[in-house]
């Protein structure tokens, strides 16, 4: 059965194996993209706590009768959240929120999936070099800790609290930041094999990785902005309430005021907007290409950030932005990536 899918099936003729892989690790990677902007859908419309088990194979098919709707409308209906919160929902209403989490779910298995599958036939095949066999293991066991991060994520909220801990939201999409950043480095690397980029000098590596931390950093920070709906408050540019920052602040700690956190979060989308627009225009003279991509793109997402505050976080500019910003991690990670003229290490 094997011989048959390698000779028929996954067979592609006169593509090295160095492309099928490459194309399979870029396929994994949109799918993680797309994943954290469905988990920015789920989180935004407050779907992340409508499912309060964790059916890792029976979770994969929705309820299907009335009375099965009924039955994971009762357990919604014990949670913090809906006591606090949702207490007006119908079932009509719990049904259009349960679903963004059971796709949320959906998805992740289906990466998983993706990657797996192939995975073990390119072991069994021999596609892939022992020497690197450790680390597509690595990423199939982070693919799986991923899993069982968003449960913990979401165990979080069904105790005392109304929402998911903020701090376990932020683990949960800086895991999948993780995973996508080396999917997309290992799809880089093996197509190299093939065809070299255009590499720039190393020298730039510095400056791009100070990028690539900073718009990381910013990322994440936008999580505990969502976790703490400090996106609600102060939904005017660039004053906060007639100041240029949070003058009355409140009487929770700093990582806990919503005030300060979103203030924080936009110091640090000026000073990532600062370090990425710089390192385009040292780039001019080298890569024009990669110079413009990198300081239009920070400037499409700043302009979108200022967008979902003025409009107090509507849906579509808000998940509009989580997916930009991982676009622009993407397009400062290749900047990492070939900045490497004077090296050949990988």
């Amino acid at each position: 059965m094997l011989y048959i899918i390698k000779t028929n099936i996954l067979k592609v003729p006169n593509m090295p194996h160095s492309r099928i892989l490459s194309i399979w690790l870029l396929i994994c990677a949109f799918m993680v993209m797309v994943m954290t902007g469905i988990g920015a859908i789920t989180r935004l419309t407050e779907s992340g706590l409508s499912i309060t088990e964790w059916n890792v194979i029976s979770g994969v098919i929705p309820p299907l009768s009335e009375q099965d709707w009924q039955g994971e409308f009762a357990k919604y209906q014990a949670t913090p959240e809906f006591s606090a919160k949702h207490g007006w929902m119908t079932l009509a209403d719990f049904q259009g929120i349960y679903f963004w989490e059971w796709f949320h779910r959906f998805w992740g298995r289906l990466i998983g999936v993706v990657f797996a599958l192939p995975m073990i036939f390119f072991f069994v095949t021999n596609r892939i070099p022992r020497e690197d066999r450790i680390k597509y293991l690595g990423l199939l066991i982070l693919g799986g800790s991923q899993g069982f991060l968003g449960w913990f994520m979401v165990q979080s909220g069904l105790v005392d609290r109304p929402s998911v801990s903020h701090f376990r939201l932020a683990a949960h999409l800086s895991l999948a930041l993780i995973i996508y950043c080396f999917l997309l480095w290992m799809a880089w690397r093996v197509r190299s094999h093939d065809s070299s980029p255009n590499y720039i000098p190393v020298t730039f590596r510095p400056h791009a990785l100070m990028a690539l931390v900073t718009v990381f950093i910013t990322i994440i920070w936008g999580a505990f902005v969502a976790g703490l709906d400090a996106g609600m408050i102060y939904n005017t540019f660039p004053m906060m309430g007639g100041h240029l920052w949070p003058v009355e602040l409140g009487t929770e700690p700093f990582l806990y005021d919503a005030a300060s956190i979103q203030f924080t979060h936009r110091i640090l989308a000026i000073v990532t907007g600062v370090v990425v627009i710089s390192l385009a225009v040292r780039l001019w003279n080298v890569s024009r290409a990669l110079a413009l991509t990198l300081g239009g793109w920070v400037m499409v997402q700043i302009l979108l950030g200022i967008a979902t505050l003025l409009s107090i976080v509507m849906i579509p500019l808000a998940a509009s932005h989580q997916i930009s910003a991982v676009i622009l991690l993407s397009i400062v990670l290749y900047s990492v990536y070939i900045a490497r003229k004077e090296s050949i290490a990988n």
